[in-house]
């Protein structure tokens, strides 16, 4: 495995501005094509560190395979990416590969706008089922057939500042964050904090603003915890267990009312006052490591705090699949998947960005084990929690948001646990009732 990328300051700056000049033009980022090259075009929506790493990635599999030309084309990240490779697929006329959220495969016509992964090719690169976290290679399946291939999990973590756990007396003596095992202990640990800093909130997280899903995140973290579910497995019911979930309503609602989170804070404004040192603990996904490191913020990571039973936690996962095309070339479908197995196999460079491999043989590489704070959330990938398979979840989504908007007032106490039940649930029989745009694709 090669080193993993070096990020300074110069290089992510100077690299964020060249993804993003390159993501307003949705183009792509050249890197030189010879005559004798075999191309392989491909899409994805990876920003900042996250496309400062892949173009990294990118460049060192073009020194190793000079026989194959890799056109990198970043586009906007969310609904305008997922559009258009809609678009392609459905024209026929497709990039070779793309990224794309895993929790979004059930939503955008697998079958027709997406081919199957030839897992005899998969093979012959050297990936096979089971070298990945299972309940994520089997997520990346719809009936039975493999659409796409796992690259990372992006799980929700515990961000916390060493400084002010230090002074709450809230770190072992390895300086290594103590873990919670109940919600008793975790509003002991939140309560520490917030003597420590004076009386302010020492949480959080994305609780409030327009299109927020923090709340989401957040309590889809803690639910799962004790068992309960969202849907039934043919995506048709809504399967809520009232008890489960009004109990991880109950406790977002207490860290408001007692003042352990911060219930008036918007993504920027919680990422901004961990960066700042004015909390303790910031609950969000794994992707803030690289800017809290440029930053200085002292601080380390955790796993997202085990508290109704499991460890489970919220999570997306990136992956690769294969837009449509008519006529698939069989030499740039076999460089395609050559490309693919350089990435996955080369996983623990990406996990610089704070993703979590999902290639279980790069867990146990050194190069791996020696990130810092990176790898002391990894043991997550067996028990991330992912979105039910149906057209309306995944990143981005109407799910998410709706679901967001119920159980931010919640938070804040202007909804009592109760109703922001009832509204999650109303917006679940709404999507549910919703037509699907992909109905009865050919698999």
């Amino acid at each position: 495995m090669q080193e993993p990328p070096k990020i300074t300051r110069r290089s992510l700056l100077g690299g964020s501005l060249a993804l993003a000049g390159a993501t307003a033009a949705g183009c792509a980022i050249p890197v030189g094509l010879g005559s004798a090259q075999t191309r392989v075009q491909y899409w994805h929506f990876l920003g900042a560190s996250d496309g400062i790493i892949m173009n990294k990635m990118v460049t060192a599999f073009a020194k190793d395979n000079p026989n194959i030309f890799v056109e990198e084309n970043v586009l906007a990240w969310g609904e305008p990416y997922y559009t258009k490779i809609a678009m392609a697929g459905s024209g026929g006329r497709s990039p070779d590969l793309a990224t794309f959220h895993l929790a979004r495969l059930a939503g955008i016509g697998a079958g027709a706008i997406l081919d199957p992964i030839n897992v005899k090719l998969l093979e012959e690169v050297g990936l096979r089922a089971a070298d990945f976290s299972p309940p994520i290679w089997e997520r990346a399946h719809l009936d039975g057939v493999l659409y796409a291939i796992p690259f990372d999990a992006h799980p929700m973590v515990q961000y916390y500042n060493t400084d002010i756990c230090g002074r709450a007396g809230l770190l072992g003596s390895d300086g290594k964050l103590l873990p919670t095992r109940s919600q008793d202990e975790l509003l002991a640990m939140l309560r520490k904090a917030k003597e420590a800093l004076g009386g302010k909130p020492p949480l959080v997280f994305d609780a409030l603003g327009l299109g927020t899903v923090g709340p989401w995140r957040v309590w889809y973290s803690l639910y799962p915890q004790s068992g309960g579910t969202l849907l039934s497995d043919d995506g048709t019911t809504i399967t809520i267990d009232d008890q489960k979930a009004l109990q991880a309503l109950r406790l977002m609602a207490q860290l408001g009312k007692e003042g352990l989170c911060d219930p008036r804070t918007d993504y920027g404004a919680s990422v901004a006052s961990f960066t700042n040192g004015q909390s303790a603990f910031l609950w969000n996904g794994d992707w803030e490591t690289t800017g809290l490191k440029e930053r200085k913020t002292p601080f380390s990571m955790s796993r997202f705090p085990s508290v109704f039973g499991t460890g489970a936690a919220q999570a997306d996962c990136h992956s690769f699949v294969l837009p449509h095309q008519r006529d698939r070339d069989p030499e740039v479908e076999r460089a395609t998947y050559q490309f693919i197995a350089y990435l996955v196999k080369n996983s623990a460079d990406w996990a610089v960005a704070g993703h979590v491999p999902a290639y279980l043989p790069a867990l146990e590489e050194p190069g791996y084990l020696a990130l810092q704070p990176q790898s002391e959330y990894r043991s997550v990938i067996t028990e991330v929690a992912l979105d039910p398979q149906v057209w309306f979840a995944g990143s981005a989504s109407r799910m998410w948001i709706e679901i967001g908007e119920a159980f931010s007032p919640v938070i804040s106490g202007e909804r009592t646990p109760e109703e922001g039940l009832a509204a999650a649930k109303a917006s679940l029989n709404r999507l549910l009732s919703a037509p699907n745009p992909f109905p009865d694709q050919e698999r």
